[in-house]
């Protein structure tokens, strides 16, 4: 009878030892449940924040490559062959180059065609240059015209030969 009393006495413990490994399984997979809802919901948001930062996209403007005899202070042949690409602030621009692309080309030709050689091949040449076609657009391509946004000037293709 002994062997009896010492087994109903430790059953209690099983049961309390059982109960607390159920609570440690439940209460984990509480925390586990409720840290994922959080991080989901913080993820969520976080990912609005950085569309809402996001830059726009850039406006592009391809200008097809073309050549232009250069002057030279050694009255040499030097020939310029340049592709170029501006960076527009907004679609209007973009629509009113494209519109007047003849104009735009003509008016390249005619300032690459005054430069000298020998400035264009240092990297200071290439900068003044590009402060130079930003001024291009200054002034008007029609009349009345928007104001245009030509934020910069990217060469695609520059040898001087």
């Amino acid at each position: 009878m002994a062997k009896n009393r010492s087994a109903g006495s430790r059953k209690p413990w099983w049961i309390i030892g059982l109960l607390i490994i159920l609570f440690s399984m439940g209460s984990s997979a509480a925390v586990y449940y409720m840290m994922d809802s959080r991080s989901g919901e913080g993820g969520a948001s976080a990912q609005t924040v950085v569309e809402e930062t996001r830059a726009p996209a850039p406006i592009f403007v391809d200008i097809n490559p073309f050549t232009v005899n250069l002057q030279s202070r050694h009255y040499d042949q030097q020939l310029l062959y340049i592709g170029l690409s501006l960076r527009v602030g907004n679609e209007t621009t973009r629509e009113l180059i494209e519109e007047h692309m003849p104009q735009v080309r003509s008016r390249l030709l005619m300032l690459l065609s005054s430069q000298q050689a020998e400035d264009l091949v240092s990297p200071e040449g290439k900068q003044q240059l590009s402060a130079d076609i930003l001024a291009l657009f200054d002034q008007p391509l029609t009349n009345p015209q928007p104001s245009l946004m030509v934020n910069d000037v990217l060469y695609t293709e520059f040898i001087v030969q």
